[in-house]
């Protein structure tokens, strides 16, 4: 159906794309700094030891490990045992990883669906606003897709082949992708199962024999380290972080499982046993208290919310994260946070998508053509319906959709393409999917009045342009000739007016710099950085902590990992986040806590200012502190400056101050 040209014509072009596409993720990269500290601080204090490194610890002690499978920082600790440890070093491996996706892209679109395809597809990658943002920060996800597009290229020859091993291949990939963001990897499961079993040239019985075999790969693969965390003692490794009953298989299931989908599921689980010093205590778990959950604590509204909602901890109408993603309903993906990230060519897609199905009649068994399209269209529709109602996400998740929709996109562009050159009534289709198109990209770009002065008219020029030139020839509506290559250029200047606005998306965190803590692309990234009174303090008070300090197994405690993370950053020292990453980890009780001060392990606490309208006073460890320590005066440690203020609090037996 797709001429197949020599791969050479296409080389020079290829290049250009994959050089745009290695600039947007490596120029400026270092001012990133760490970005997404809780991440970068685990890394730090893997790298002390290898039980740490193991068991993806938080900080250096082991006191409680990071909410994440171990495989992506695995990953981070070897560049930066590689680079020495830098923020660059860091985010290294993401922005590879989002090159080499483009790449991958390039080749299973070009496979499918021709060399034009798959030049439509890198390019339409090499720009999605949220690849960019993603890939140039510690967050694993673009780790996380290019694994799946690894996996995709090994089902692709199981597929055709009939051959077990690359099946197998595929599935421990999967497998792989799951020990970096767990059950998020699974996402595209019903693409590779549907995939597989009705598009390979085997007997029914083999290929259900051999997708069998490739699940239980899977599920060895994708069980193994969570099991043998699950199976050592407790009092010997970290609590596992985010977990209500310090197990690694409950994470899956609780705050990286239902959690995710519905509302009111975090840490909610029985009586557990946690440790003080190295005993298992019994305690009896708290409520989930402290900063808003699912994302990094401390985080406060963005963009134009009003700054003072309901206390943190409260909880969030119509979801946890909802000034950041909205809303759940159907129509979410298309709100001003979460559009602009990924959906522009998304008329583009689902026209061309549909024009390669109903191209001829359908008939069973389906073309492999057909195959691939159904493949794309399923990894993409199930996650669009769950981010469209999820409870917990954020918005660099929506990474997951770009290579669908990239793929989607270059193939829906040559067909159309390729429908409009063979002058069919189906011509049609190719003006009005890039007018459906500039559509939707008016409208996301509507919300923002600064840059829909100059883009609007870019946009909208340039569709006419091209538009005008392919009508004419369908049409005769102009009073001019045109011929095969002025309408061949009106194609390419059609999609590359489509790719301005995204690219625009793109380039502002580029420029700018990113939001370290939760990535994202577009003009609302000039507004919405968010800077913690402990980064902002860090060097000063590790100062005054450093001379402070005499036998303490761990330098400071803090409420959440956001306020010890800089901390240990800066100093690699223990620092104790007593809640783990949000604040509400039932770790420890008021009972351990003063054993553990008792016994001379912790003296300094770190705490937002106490008062009763925030979870700080109602949350029992820091209620305990703020009755039995005193706070330092400000001007004996530098005191933090921020809109709540931060107060440090000396728990030693003989106070001084």
């Amino acid at each position: 159906m797709f001429a197949k040209r020599s791969l050479p014509r296409y080389t020079p072009t290829l290049l250009a794309i994959l050089l745009l596409a290695t600039f947007l993720r490596f120029f400026r990269l270092s001012q990133e700094g760490f970005a997404n500290l809780y991440y970068a601080a685990g890394v730090k204090s893997m790298m002390m030891s290898w039980h740490n490194f193991f068991f993806a610890s938080f900080d250096p002690a082991g006191f409680v490990s990071i909410d994440k499978p171990p495989l992506g920082l695995w990953i981070q600790a070897a560049s930066a045992a590689l680079f020495g440890f830098h923020g660059w070093a860091l985010l290294f491996p993401q922005a590879i990883a989002g090159v080499l996706s483009v790449v991958l892209t390039y080749r299973l679109a070009r496979h499918a669906f021709g060399p034009t395809a798959g030049l439509f597809a890198a390019l339409t990658l090499a720009v999605t606003p949220i690849s960019v943002a993603a890939n140039r920060n510690n967050t694993q996800d673009s780790l996380l897709v290019c694994l799946l597009l690894l996996a995709t290229w090994a089902l692709f020859r199981a597929t055709e082949r009939g051959k077990l091993r690359w099946l197998l291949l595929a599935f421990a990939l999967v497998g792989l992708g799951f020990n970096i963001k767990m059950l998020q990897a699974y996402m595209v499961l019903p693409a590779f199962g549907l995939l597989y079993l009705f598009g390979t040239p085997l007997d029914w019985g083999r290929r259900i024999l051999h997708l069998i075999l490739a699940t239980l790969l899977l599920l060895v693969i994708s069980l193994a380290w969570a099991v043998a965390v699950d199976m050592t003692p407790a009092d010997l490794r970290p609590y596992v972080g985010s977990s209500a009953t310090n197990s690694v298989l409950e994470l899956m299931t609780g705050h990286n499982g239902l959690a995710r989908l519905l509302p009111g599921r975090r840490n909610a689980g029985p009586a557990q046993a946690t440790r003080s010093g190295g005993a298992l205590l019994p305690v009896t778990p708290q409520p989930a208290q402290g900063r808003p959950q699912g994302g990094p604590p401390g985080t406060p509204p963005q963009g134009n919310l009003p700054q003072n909602g309901p206390p943190q901890g409260a909880p969030q109408p119509g979801g946890a994260f909802s000034h950041e993603t909205g809303n759940p309903g159907p129509f979410r993906l298309f709100n001003r946070q979460l559009a602009g990230q990924v959906l522009w060519l998304l008329p583009l897609a689902a026209i061309g998508a549909a024009a390669i199905l109903w191209r001829g009649k359908l008939r069973l068994p389906l073309s492999p053509l057909r195959h691939i399209v159904l493949f794309w269209i399923v990894w993409l529709l199930p996650q669009m319906a769950f981010f469209s109602v999820a409870n917990i996400f954020h918005r660099y998740y929506l990474e997951m959709l770009a290579p669908a929709l990239a793929v989607l996109t270059g193939a829906g562009m040559a067909m159309l393409r390729y429908d409009y050159t063979d002058r069919t009534a189906r011509a049609w289709l190719l003006p009005v999917a890039l007018l459906a198109t500039a559509a939707m990209e008016l409208f996301i770009l509507w919300p923002f009045p600064d840059y829909r002065a100059w883009l609007a008219p870019v946009l909208v020029v340039g569709e006419v342009a091209a538009v005008g030139t392919l009508l004419n020839r369908l049409g005769k509506f102009f009073p001019f000739e045109s011929v095969r290559s002025v309408e061949r250029n009106a194609m390419v200047v059609g999609l590359l007016s489509l790719l301005i606005a995204p690219a625009v998306w793109a380039w502002i965190p580029v420029w700018r710099g990113g939001d370290g803590w939760l990535p994202f692309a577009g003009p609302d990234v000039l507004v919405e950085q968010r800077v913690s009174p402990t980064e902002a303090g860090s060097a000063r008070l590790a100062t005054f902590l450093q001379a402070q300090r005499r036998n303490e197994t761990f330098l400071l405690a803090t409420l959440d990992a956001r306020d010890a993370a800089p901390l240990i950053l800066e100093t690699g020292a223990p620092v104790m986040a007593m809640g783990g990453f949000s604040g509400s980890d039932p770790i420890l009780t008021p009972s351990t806590l003063e054993e553990l001060v008792n016994a001379g392990e912790v003296r300094f606490f770190l705490l937002s200012n106490v008062n009763q309208n925030n979870s700080v006073f109602h949350n029992p460890l820091t209620r305990w502190v703020t009755q039995r320590c005193r706070v330092i005066p400000p001007a004996r440690w530098g005191g933090l400056r921020s809109e709540q203020g931060m107060q440090l609090w000396d728990c030693e037996a003989l106070n001084r101050w």
